[in-house]
């Protein structure tokens, strides 16, 4: 009878993104997504699977984004900011470390890269 090998090598997972755009209007839109770049480029309309949502109210600003390792923490997270006021995603906004998960943390996006915040 063999011994299976142990590893402790981590499988790769693909870290999840809650995001906070804002269109011409003033509008905020949230969403969630493993890759931003596509995700934008989706809304923007430069690629199929856009948010019907989103049809002509560009062009979008970025206003934050937010880093989880899993789609469920994605999923808690960006339901949870679609349940708060315009007034109090405003507030997040101001101070997006205030978000009530231990497990999703703040990022940063510049230029076309996505860097989480240490």
């Amino acid at each position: 009878m063999s011994i299976p090998a142990i590893t402790t090598q981590q499988p790769q997972c693909l870290p999840w993104f809650i995001y906070i755009i804002e269109t011409r209007h003033g509008e905020l839109y949230t969403g969630i997504t493993t890759d931003v770049n596509r995700r934008m480029a989706q809304h923007r309309g430069e690629r199929k699977g856009g948010a019907k949502y989103l049809r002509n109210k560009g062009p979008f600003t970025t206003r934050q984004l937010w880093q989880t390792v899993n789609r469920s923490s994605a999923t808690q997270a960006e339901l949870w900011i679609k349940s708060q006021s315009k007034k109090n995603k405003l507030a997040l906004l101001d101070e997006p470390a205030s978000m009530p998960f231990e497990d999703v943390f703040v990022c940063e996006r510049l230029s076309d890269s996505v860097l989480l915040r240490e």
